[in-house]
């Protein structure tokens, strides 16, 4: 069994970098407060007696030996990047979890066959520069030099972060492993939904991840007085907007498994008496079905052609993101399983609404998720919060799955 109260004290302590007057945390990619971060756990995985370094992309890695050091590694682990303003388990828990296990392992003298490592993931959040998951997305050889050039709201590229971290981007590619070199990925993390605690059960087998697109809305109206322009004679891009959204709610709640969220939004000019001239909002869309995700992307967007027809204003949309659902493998799911019936832990299984590193990884292994439950389903917040008891009880499924794994018993 592993250590509780040395896996929560250090969840405590990571908890304190980039903790905002606010209660939040915030932990962007390529900070200081990132690189805080990857010296605390790198330090813990020192003590935990595990080589450390970091790869071109700046995933900080840890690795066991195994008794054939030849063999596929067992890869786990997660991501320490956050939102603005986010909680302290999203990510670290994962991360911190994947180190308390390969040091129970060493501390009882546990070989394997396979090697293990645990993996912090580069920017998965993807808060920074809108473009996430990017250690996965170089480990897996999914990530060009061109996509480095994304910007953040200061204007400086990935690319330029990298440098500024230390790092050399025209080395992103030495991130990439080969086919065939990853046994498995697993990945430990909190819910951030209800379904658990409905259930009232502290574990959750994760049987796949949904796919989900990020489009980008801009209505094009005309800018004028307030008070001075009729009703009737008016081009609002914001009230085309407002209806483009509330048809986003009404054709994701039609199919019973999409979600749809429209979370960020732009009014330009701004002013209090000014109609405006234009209006930017991105919405996230997700289903595990990507047919059925894809149908209602259709539907919203024919809507919003018409409601843009109808209010005489224009609408363009902008692909930002796109990632197809992935299936976790029967592979990782038995072994958690199997887990579960050690520890006398009812087995069951529920679908990831959130998107998670394992989506890039999946060509290059198989990959499957243990969840904890998330108390009132919150996350993304400052009162995002799981159970001491519920992240053991977690990080001991994490310990036998991965144990499963790597022994290849």
């Amino acid at each position: 069994m592993i250590q509780e109260e040395r896996l929560w004290q250090r969840l405590m302590e990571l908890g304190e970098i980039g903790r905002q007057p606010t209660g939040g945390i915030t932990r962007l990619s390529f900070t200081k407060e990132e690189r805080a971060a990857k010296e605390k756990v790198a330090a813990y995985m020192k003590e935990a007696g595990l080589f450390v370094y970091e790869d071109a992309a700046g995933n900080l890695i840890g690795r066991k030996e195994g008794t054939d050091k030849d063999a596929p590694v067992v890869l786990v682990g997660s991501h320490l990047d956050s939102v603005y303003n986010g909680g302290m388990f999203d990510g670290p828990l994962g991360v911190l979890a994947a180190v308390e296990v390969v040091q129970t392992m060493n501390e009882n003298g546990v070989e394997t066959k396979h090697p293990i490592e645990v993996v912090a993931f580069t920017d998965e959040e993807g808060a920074r520069f809108r473009f996430g998951m990017i250690g996965s997305r170089a480990m897996a050889g999914a990530l060009s030099t061109d996509e480095l050039n994304y910007q953040d709201a200061n204007g400086v590229s990935v690319a330029e972060a990298m440098q500024e971290a230390g790092l050399n981007p025209h080395h992103i590619g030495k991130a990439a492993r080969k086919p065939g070199s990853v046994k498995a990925y697993v990945e430990l993390h909190i819910e951030q939904g209800r379904v658990l605690e409905e259930a009232n059960l502290p574990v959750g087998i994760v049987t796949g991840i949904a796919g989900l697109v990020w489009v980008k809305f801009t209505v094009e109206g005309k800018a004028e007085h307030a008070g001075a322009t009729p009703m009737p004679l008016r081009r609002d891009p914001l009230v085309a907007a407002a209806q483009i959204i509330e048809v986003i709610e009404q054709e994701a709640k039609e199919t019973g498994t999409t979600v749809g969220t429209v979370g960020q939004l732009h009014v330009f000019p701004g002013g209090i008496n000014i109609i405006p001239e234009r209006v930017e909002f991105v919405l996230d869309l997700r289903d595990l079905d990507a047919a059925v995700r894809d149908n209602v992307l259709q539907s919203i967007n024919e809507q919003a052609q018409k409601i843009g027809k109808e209010r005489n204003v224009k609408v363009t949309t902008e692909l930002l993101q796109e990632m197809p659902p992935v299936l976790c493998s029967e592979l990782v799911q038995n072994a958690a399983k199997e887990a579960c019936q050690k520890l006398g832990l009812d087995v069951f299984s529920l679908p990831s609404g959130a998107s998670h590193d394992g989506v890039q990884l999946v060509g290059l292994c198989p990959i499957g998720m243990i969840f904890v439950r998330s108390q009132d389903g919150v996350s993304h917040s400052p009162d995002e919060w799981s159970t001491k008891e519920d992240c053991a009880a977690g990080v001991n499924v994490l310990y036998h799955t991965v144990l499963r794994l790597a022994t290849g018993e």
